[in-house]
């Protein structure tokens, strides 16, 4: 073989990977061929492991716009001749490499996704995972991340509204950054990356090219991560400010109706967007890069066409209009300069001039091999999937245990986070970050609203990655639901090790056939996504970590719930539990299980019928006025949902109003011996609904009714939370632990 195997390591291809690029072109390929190979067959762009595997989804539906993969996003038909377009992607080994600007330009990435939709970026979100807090090397990631983050979208002036973040060992050497966008457009508006007419230009528009990002794809991306210095020059630097131009630049170009194709330069620079967009509308492109827009000298065909620096897309327009494309870019400052044409031979050529330096075929490029492994648990996964209560002790204080819950990384409230992200720029926020369980969002021009939100929980898919999959997808649609939005889509950031391993193969096999069934269950298809794999040092993989983003609609932007409960007096019902339990599967993975005794243990489960009635009736009570506040019970149990919707009473975040609660006497005669299973047990379905007392007992039966078992668990008043015999905290001593949790750690 007369390409050596560090070479081929650096991009990430095998030996016998290389041997089939030989094949199919019949010769051996140049230096600037194999790094074309090396990023397009790159795990991230390629998604060899991973594409057998992700057919299982369900990716349509009847409002579904783009077929998954298709396109740079999902677009969903809301109504009124209105678009959402939405995706989420990670940036997790540039962001472990240098926090600030791999989380910013991880963020610059997925609005340009959406820009290539034609669609206006109006929301952010993101899924954070760190190594444990008291460890200063993790504070330092977390604060650079949430630097990174908030100096990007608020530069760019598109607010960031929901998001989690949370901490464990696993990610100590693999911090998770994976960013989400949400953008509007008309219907008959969007945009397609497809270009398939011969003849038509390309246009390169945005920042000028540099040496920065080249192997992001295939030698940052698609392996495991070990040496962070040795790839620090594989990140790339953002500028929003350009990337704010250039936002505004794309709109009013779109906007003459002259642009027929859009791609933004994202893994793969210039190399994924050109044949990309080229195999999508299977024809060919002939580039010359002499005419590539350059902000360093001397740089060679290779680095041009691999480099990942950011704030670029790529236009495709009749070369008659290119002129008047040109002229709407240089009015917003920005670089726009033709740098090829459309053919119809489906090959990509490269040029320097008039020297060839690359010819390929798309098809050839672009057709990734596919590998479908075997995989298998390890005995030590089976192992601690066994779980017995009497193996857990009781502690001693039921207040003692739920303030330090409430501090807990895990669960403590996020409010220093947030509060560095402008989450009411462009005037649609509703519900915005702390105050709900999903964000909610005007649609301007009509009575609608949307509703928006993240998740993910790793330790359930370690200890159950089938089981964990179903339960990702229910929390995220089950939040929706707590806005009284009804569930439209999904996308999905697949967070995962090395798929080589049998172990982790098996976990992302299981985990995506466990989304696939409750996607199908729960009516949410998964319209776009990313894969991230390889997420691993020294031989220990991360956990399992599917993040799973959702939108929903609300036909009345007024019927919407918030988290806390509104002031005084009002009745809770708990939707989803007949009575509380006190099950060994309650206590799988759960918050208080990993603070209290250092395990992660059990095996969750979660029916999925239940989860589709629960989530039904709670819309419908939200609709129709009954429900005043919804929260779901997930990380800590009934007595964390309880408390946070104490201490975020009358819709206040950050510490106003708060409001009490008592237990009701059948409510506590009937809790469990093993009340810390039930208390803090993490059992699916449930959902907590506030209400006038008049309402209750119509709830109750509509519960009934709806197959949905239903408890009245008490009322909502005073100063302190209240549970007989087990629980007396004024509420201001929860909101001290909620809140302080956190503190200090941002600097």
């Amino acid at each position: 073989m007369p390409v050596s195997k560090e070479i081929l390591d650096e991009i990430a291809l095998s030996p016998a990977e290389y041997d089939l690029i030989v094949a199919r072109l019949g010769r051996e390929p140049n230096p600037v061929e194999l790094g074309m190979f090396g990023a397009l067959w790159s795990e991230h762009c390629g998604y060899k492991h991973s594409r057998p595997l992700l057919g299982m989804l369900p990716t349509g539906s009847a409002r579904t716009l783009s077929q998954a993969g298709a396109e740079n996003a999902g677009a969903i038909d809301i109504g009124n001749g209105l678009a959402v377009v939405f995706k989420v992607e990670s940036h997790n080994h540039p962001s472990a490499v240098e926090p600030l600007q791999g989380a910013a330009t991880g963020v610059g990435g997925i609005v340009r996704d959406i820009l290539a939709m034609g669609a206006r970026p109006i929301a952010l979100l993101n899924s954070l995972r760190f190594g444990p807090p008291d460890d200063a090397a993790n504070r330092r990631l977390l604060r650079g991340v949430v630097d990174g983050i908030g100096w990007y979208g608020n530069c760019i002036g598109v607010p960031d509204v929901a998001g989690e973040i949370y901490f464990d060992d696993s990610y100590a050497q693999n911090p998770l950054v994976n960013a989400m966008c949400v953008g509007i457009a008309r219907i008959d508006e969007l945009a397609s990356a497809a270009a398939d007419r011969p003849g038509d230009a390309l246009l390169l528009a945005g920042a000028g090219t540099g040496r920065d990002g080249i192997h992001g794809a295939s030698g940052l991306a698609s392996r495991t991560f070990e040496a962070a210095q040795e790839l620090r020059p594989t990140v790339q630097v953002g500028n929003p400010f350009l990337e704010k131009s250039l936002i505004e630049a794309c709109l009013e170009a779109l906007a003459t109706g002259k642009v027929r194709a859009l791609q933004d330069l994202g893994a793969a620079g210039l190399t994924g967007a050109a044949v990309e967009s080229a195999a999508r509308g299977r024809r060919g492109i002939a580039l010359d890069i002499s005419r590539v827009h350059r902000r360093e000298s001397g740089m060679t065909g290779y680095e041009v066409m691999l480099s990942e620096s950011q704030e670029r897309m790529l236009l495709v327009t009749a070369p008659e209009d290119a002129d008047a494309i040109g002229d709407v870019f240089a009015k917003w400052d920005v670089e726009c300069r033709a740098i090829g044409t459309v053919t119809e031979e489906p090959t990509a050529r490269v040029s320097d001039g008039i020297a060839a330096i690359a010819a390929a075929p798309v098809n050839h490029l672009t057709d990734a091999p596919r590998y479908r492994l075997a995989g298998a648990p390890s005995a030590e996964a089976l192992a601690r999937q066994q779980l017995r209560l009497r193996d857990v002790p009781m502690p001693g204080d039921a207040g003692e245990t739920l303030l330090r819950l409430l501090a807990s990384p895990n669960i403590a409230s996020r409010q220093g986070v947030y509060r560095q992200y402008d989450h009411q720029v462009q005037t649609n926020t509703v519900v915005g970050p702390g105050a709900g369980d999903a964000a909610v969002l005007r649609v301007k021009g009509t009575g609608q609203a949307i509703a928006v939100a993240i998740d993910g929980n790793g330790r359930q898919c370690y200890l159950d990655p089938y089981r964990g999959g179903q339960m990702a997808v229910a929390e995220v649609t089950r939040n929706l639901s707590c806005a009284g939005a009804e569930p439209l889509a999904l996308t999905d950031c697949l967070n995962f090790g090395n798929p080589e391993r049998p172990e982790v193969y098996y976990q992302l096999e299981q985990c995506i056939r466990g989304m696939a069934r409750a996607c199908r269950m729960l009516g949410a298809p998964v319209v776009s996504g990313n894969v991230s794999l390889y997420n691993e040092s020294q031989g220990t993989a991360i956990f399992p970590t599917p993040i799973v983003g959702g939108l929903g609609l609300l036909d009345d932007v007024s019927r919407h719930c918030g988290a806390g409960f509104p002031a005084g007096g009002l009745a809770v019902v708990l939707l989803g539990a007949g009575r509380l339990t006190a099950r060994a599967t309650d206590l799988a993975g759960s918050e208080y299980l990993n603070t209290m005794h250092g395990m992660v243990r059990g095996r969750p489960r979660i029916d999925l019928t239940l989860e589709r009635r629960v989530q039904a009736l709670c819309r419908r009570l939200i609709a129709d006025g009954t429900a005043l506040s919804a929260h779901d019970c997930s990380d800590g149990g009934l007595a964390v949902t309880l408390a946070e919707s104490c201490i975020l009473g009358d819709g206040r975040v950050g510490g106003g109003a708060a409001v009490g609660f008592t237990a009701a006497a059948e409510f506590v005669a009937e809790l469990p011996r093993r009340w810390d299973a039930a208390w803090f047990g993490e059992a699916c379905s449930r959902i907590m609904v506030a209400m006038e007392p008049d309402q209750a007992a119509a709830a109750l039966r509509a519960a009934a009714d709806a197959g949905v078992p239903a408890l009245a668990i008490g009322e909502t008043g005073g100063p302190r939370l209240r549970v007989d015999g087990l629980v007396d905290l004024a509420v201001a001593d929860l909101a001290g632990a909620w809140y302080g949790g956190l503190s200090g750690l941002l600097g």
